[in-house]
């Protein structure tokens, strides 16, 4: 197995390459061959990343509340943020994967990807030490933290809505999705939001939480 170019794709150069092929190693290949998969790698690989992520969140953001640090970590070490550092560096071409799981198009499945990051954390880890593997890391999540931390403090429109509605004392405020449209993999909603009984304003969007979000944004816009 040429493991050269994921190593260039990490600039990291393994001196246990067998760490490496370990890393990559997913369990339904590891079933057909006998051998060891990623999947303990893949649980110390989610600790550094939690420990490497929070101690820059602590380093750099120190304007940020303890609730705001956890929320902006939560935002980032995320199985979405690791898929995107997999296919950004092509983690998908390098994946040992079981036959079955070769056919389905396993190498393109976002939580083998994002399992894929955290085993190589490990093996990065295991074989030169937490300041190599920390480069990686925040090389691949800067720039995710710093949008994340940015946004940490902001209130959704449902919540904004309650509480401005709220002034006035004790309230109703419903939410109904009022139509569905579309096939099962593009669907688009429609919701509306009622204040005690009485429509404020409608929204749409391609997820019912979005649809809701939508219409708590007209509503307040109609209130100023």
């Amino acid at each position: 197995m040429n493991l050269e170019g994921i190593e260039k794709e990490i600039r990291y150069t393994f001196q246990n390459k067998e760490l490496l092929k370990t890393a990559l190693t997913h369990t339904s290949y590891a079933y057909e061959k006998h051998i060891d998969s990623n999947e303990k790698l893949e649980f110390l690989g989610d600790s550094i990343l939690e420990f490497l992520s929070s101690r820059y969140l602590f380093t750099h953001y120190k304007n940020l509340r303890e609730g705001e640090m956890t929320k902006v970590r939560a935002t980032v070490v995320c199985e979405k943020s690791l898929y995107k550092i997999a296919t950004k560096h092509h983690f998908g071409d390098y994946l040992l994967l079981g036959k079955s799981e070769k056919i389905n198009g396993g190498n393109k499945r976002p939580a083998i990807l994002a399992d894929s990051v955290e085993a190589i954390i490990a093996a990065m880890y295991l074989d030169g030490g937490l300041e190599v593997v920390n480069t990686f890391i925040i090389e691949n999540l800067k720039e995710e933290i710093e949008q994340a931390s940015k946004h940490v403090g902001d209130k959704d429109y449902k919540t904004v809505l309650q509480e401005k509605l709220q002034e006035a004392g004790d309230v109703k405020i419903e939410y109904e999705i009022i139509k569905e449209s579309g096939p099962d993999h593009d669907k688009s909603f429609e919701a509306q939001v009622k204040f005690n009984g009485k429509v404020l304003a409608k929204g749409s969007g391609k997820s019912k939480k979005g649809a809701e979000m939508q219409a708590a944004k007209k509503a307040l816009e109609n209130l100023k």
